[in-house]
């Protein structure tokens, strides 16, 4: 079942297997539940799904600002190829994601809880993982500009793949691997955040 333009997304509903294309802007789909669903090629600008239940729902080349995910929960989903912008995932707990080619931009992921995903080759511009939980996550091939670490818990958290451009919050990455040439290049503001004087 293809859904486009004109509405298919409705608060409190239930898809199961269906396929969204086309022009969501503006739909509500506030606890609604999508089992093996697919978005493909969907503009989701100021789509609200807070407390929305994905499983085994893929993502193909969405695009949008301002996407409200407020306290979701995915399980077991793909996002591949997305371009979006201010997507709130606050409060969200996302088990066994992936997320592939991706760029999001002001991705809000604080207080959300991250098990068994996977960053690969994505851009993420001033994500925010404050007070965020993150267990056996990866960043492979990623970008990260910006991100805020600030209080988070992490285990088992591999960024030795990633690019870590000026983030902040690192007394938060306790938990995480970084290689040695990431530590060094992290050094002054590590010692910045700590309240260390480093003199040459």
């Amino acid at each position: 079942m293809d859904s486009a333009a004109g509405g298919p997304l409705r608060p409190d509903d239930d898809h199961d297997g269906e396929t969204f294309t086309g022009d969501l802007t503006g739909q509500h789909a506030e606890n609604t539940r999508f089992l093996e669903c697919a978005f493909r090629d969907c503009d989701l600008s100021e789509v609200r799904a807070p407390r929305a239940r994905f499983a085994e729902t893929s993502w193909y080349a969405v695009r949008g600002a301002g996407v409200d995910l407020a306290e979701s929960t995915w399980l077991d989903c793909v996002v591949s190829g997305g371009r979006l912008g201010a997507v709130q995932l606050h409060g969200a707990e996302l088990r066994r994601v992936r997320f592939e080619g991706c760029k999001i931009e002001f991705l809000n992921l604080r207080s959300a809880k991250l098990a068994d995903c996977e960053f690969v080759d994505c851009q993420l511009v001033e994500p925010d993982f404050a007070e965020a939980s993150l267990e056996k996550v990866g960043f492979e091939g990623t970008r990260l500009v910006a991100a805020d670490f600030r209080a988070a818990r992490l285990k088992s958290v591999d960024l030795t793949r990633a690019e870590l451009v000026a983030p902040s919050g690192l007394t938060g990455l306790k938990g995480a691997t970084v290689s040695r040439l990431q530590l060094i290049d992290l050094a002054d503001a590590l010692a910045t955040e700590l309240g260390i004087t480093v003199a040459d």
